[in-house]
């Protein structure tokens, strides 16, 4: 069985409201009929699975994809003013919930929280987990240029910790974004920047001592963080300013979360999976994005000379036992 754990869906109430007005987004035509989905730093080229069910499940059949966890992508609800990014918030997560009622077999989704007001955040997640039946949410590795380790987000953390929910961070444009205007650099080395940056600072801010049931998936494979996480723990060790100052060394805390496989070098995944293990990755794709690829994703995992059984771990397992995942999914 494969479970694609990073894939993105743009509900048809997020993108009309869009659409018709936003603080920092444009929906806009191209001649040939095209959807482009233009934010601060970046745009999205949406693909016809991007908001068409129909095209999503036919491009799973394809690629030999049985379940799905959708998300919401950039730009999210964050970019909006407080009262917008609510009301938006909520036009997703209901037709998130639709979704899932629909495809029982085929999709679960993630919630989409209105971070730029925490306490509704908080509220939205009880909400979207409790009533709606979603499992988890999706936090954007920064709130309109602040970190999301800074305590005005504790709340979310507090909520997600009392539900019992694990909480997917995806990167977006980082602050410095005026500087990575060209050539995509947002997307190709801005979010491997943003995703590494608050791994390292939910572990040194002691988010993971306050919240120590937290769950948290990195995606990206975790930016670069595999690569750099001994520098972080000698650091750790050898700075008076950060020594001692958690419960535990930051490479425990770094091996507590999850991954996806969005990242489709073997090397890299062989890098990830000796960091991590083999019960702490998740199979994804990015699909539809242009830079993400639904039939690569599982053949990189199943041509990994590691053991079948580790395979399926990648590949299934272990987004069965994150999310909760039903036993009809086997169908």
């Amino acid at each position: 069985m494969r479970i694609d754990c990073h894939t993105h869906f743009y509900p048809a109430g997020y993108l009309a409201a869009i659409e018709q007005s936003s603080d920092h987004a444009e929906l806009r035509r191209e001649p040939d009929g095209t959807l482009v989905l233009a934010y601060a730093g970046d745009y999205n080229v949406l693909a016809p699975a991007h908001h068409s069910l129909e095209a999503r499940l036919a491009d799973m059949e394809r690629a030999g994809i049985d379940f799905a966890i959708l998300s919401l992508t950039t730009p999210g609800v964050h970019v909006e003013r407080a009262e917008r990014g609510i009301a938006l918030a909520r036009i997703v997560n209901d037709e998130f919930a639709l979704i899932q009622q629909r495809y029982p077999t085929r999709f679960r989704c993630l919630a989409t929280l209105p971070l730029q007001a925490a306490e509704h955040a908080a509220r939205e997640l009880e909400r979207a987990t409790q009533e709606l039946g979603l499992v988890g949410a999706m936090l954007f590795s920064n709130v309109n240029g602040r970190p999301i380790d800074l305590p005005e987000f504790w709340p979310v953390y507090e909520a997600a910790e009392a539900l019992g929910v694990p909480l997917v961070i995806h990167p977006t444009a980082p602050a410095f974004a005026d500087h990575l205007a060209d050539y995509r650099l947002v997307a190709l080395l801005g979010f491997a920047y943003d995703t590494t940056m608050v791994a390292v600072r939910m572990v040194l801010g002691g988010v993971l001592d306050r919240f120590p049931r937290l769950t948290l998936v990195q995606t990206h494979l975790g930016g670069v963080l595999p690569y750099l996480a001994e520098r972080v723990q000698r650091g750790y060790r050898a700075y008076p300013e950060l020594r001692g100052r958690l419960q535990r060394d930051p490479m425990d805390y770094f091996r507590d979360m999850y991954f996806d496989t969005v990242l489709f070098d073997p090397a890299c995944l062989l890098l990830g999976l000796a960091f991590v293990g083999e019960d702490r990755l998740l199979l994804g794709s990015d699909h539809p994005h242009q830079v993400g690829d639904i039939e690569r994703a599982p053949r990189v995992i199943e041509e990994l000379p590691i053991s079948p059984h580790a395979k399926n771990k990648i590949l299934s397992e272990n987004a069965r036992r994150l999310y909760r995942l039903p036993i009809e999914t086997e169908s």
